[in-house]
């Protein structure tokens, strides 16, 4: 798709003149410009020449109730009114905050000691990070401080983030990890599985491969390790059967804790109030955000057990004060709309609808594309999902990144008025808001569809692959 002129004051013209953006070839950027978003409704946004899309994605997982709702706006608008701002430094604190803390007490998938509030994943994980090295001073081990991440696992950009996170282009030219963060293997049995080798079996391995690493490091030097329910960034890559229990079985045996990171899991994403509940974990800590406010405020939470919260409190007394914490923790703007989000995910039963939409979803994706000659895997839980393309089926081979298949079919479904988004080996994800209708999900992969033969055309075309 060539893009249109960009006129000289257009919003367009002005973006590439001001903007940086996240995730974004930089240099290109400069010659093709940004899509301009106008508005949405529902699960649809318009860019500013009025084009209609269907956002496949939420946006970035994370539009749960779409891109309007004015019980939102009002909880906004009454909280700005009454309390614009306040902070929770040195023992303040106010009405929506203490209740956000409670629901999602009362809401954990484990007990919850205590809430700490931040502003996004990536600060949530960052501060659960410094609350483990924080927690094992107090306990008088100050060398068990190592943290284990997975590969293609996703955690933030903050630098101890980013250093968790094993995705590389989060790690290229930035100097990261940091000292001190290790990653084990990426659970996934498509590509990491050894000939005839089951799922439990794979689990199993994983497991034992996860026990020779903390051995090899020193269990008296590890400290954490970190795991979506469901990674997503790194492809949404369900986890093998048997495999939480197992590598939780290797953790305990270590004394090393279990961060269960649900910010894109978190709050009914994989039919489940938790991912955690659909993935048997059991964590100390879990870190929350994205649908936490459905995202029209960020926000987002440290959910901490009794015992790591003793650990806390005893240093801080030592010390005189847990010196950790952000202007904005618990704003009560974020917090409040925080609060009127998971009353609406109640007033709605939206757990019950995304079992049974997400049912419908699962099984059509599949019945429609699992055998496409493109893709290699379909999978997933609830309304999140991947298709997989590969340039050969039988040994689940991917296609060069060169050829840039992935970013190919994003232009096509964005033509066909659907937004998407690719990850690693060109794997195409979907998360939907969670208020999806069956016929939305219907429209949706039936213009995901028209993108499919459009870019079996442009394959054919180019001869970089034979598609029946």
């Amino acid at each position: 798709m060539t893009p249109p002129p960009i006129g000289a004051n257009s919003a367009a013209a002005r973006d590439i003149a001001a903007v940086l953006h996240p995730y974004t070839d930089l240099q290109d950027h400069l010659q093709k410009g940004p899509m301009v978003i106008s508005h949405g409704k529902g699960v649809r946004v318009w860019d500013d020449a009025g084009k209609e899309y269907i956002e496949s994605v939420a946006g970035l997982w994370c539009a749960s109730l779409g891109f309007d709702n004015e019980r939102l706006v009002e909880a906004a608008t009454q909280q700005m009114r009454r309390l614009p701002f306040y902070h929770a430094f040195t023992a303040k604190s106010h009405e929506p905050m203490i209740e956000l803390a409670e629901m999602l007490i009362a809401r954990a998938p484990m007990p919850v000691s205590k809430v700490f509030f931040a502003n996004s994943g990536s600060e949530a994980n960052d501060s659960a990070i410094k609350m483990v090295w924080y927690f094992n001073n107090a306990l008088g081990r100050p060398q068990k401080k190592k943290i284990i991440g997975r590969i293609k696992g996703y955690h933030g950009i903050t630098l101890a983030s980013a250093s968790l996170t094993g995705l590389p282009a989060n790690h290229r030219s930035f100097d990261v990890p940091l000292t001190g963060f290790l990653h084990t293997l990426t659970p996934h049995h498509y590509h990491g599985a050894e000939p005839g080798e089951s799922e439990a079996d794979f689990a199993t391995r994983l497991a034992e491969e996860l026990d020779r690493l903390i051995i090899a490091e020193g269990p008296e030097t590890v400290a954490a390790m970190w795991a979506e329910p469901i990674m997503g960034a790194g492809g949404v890559i369900v986890p093998p059967e048997t495999y939480f229990p197992k590598i939780q079985a290797v953790l305990k045996k270590h004394d090393v804790l279990l961060v269960a990171d649900e910010v894109i899991c978190g709050f009914h994403r994989t039919g489940n109030p938790w991912g955690s509940q659909s993935l048997s974990i059991q964590p100390d800590i879990l870190t929350c955000a994205k649908a936490l406010s459905a995202s029209f405020l960020p926000i987002s939470a440290v959910m901490v057990s009794e015992r790591v919260f003793q650990g806390l409190a005893q240093e801080s007394h030592k010390i005189g004060t847990f010196g950790h914490g952000f202007t904005y923790s618990g704003h009560p703007v974020p917090a409040a709309v925080a609060v009127e989000t998971l009353k609406i995910y109640d007033d709605l039963q939206i757990g019950a609808h995304v079992a049974r939409v997400g049912a419908h979803f699962q099984k059509s994706l599949r019945a429609r594309f699992a055998d496409h000659p493109l893709v290699g895997e379909v999978r997933g839980m609830g309304l999140i999902a991947a298709m997989e393309l590969v340039a050969d089926k039988a040994t689940h081979r991917n296609f060069d990144p060169a050829a840039k298949v992935g970013p190919r079919l994003l232009k096509a479904m964005e033509e066909a008025g659907v937004i998407g988004r690719a990850v690693a080996n060109d794997s195409l994800c979907f998360s939907p808001p969670l208020i999806i209708t069956e016929a939305e999900i219907d429209e949706m992969l039936d213009r995901v569809g028209v993108a499919m033969a459009a870019l079996c055309d442009t394959l054919r075309k180019e001869r970089i692959a034979l598609v029946d």
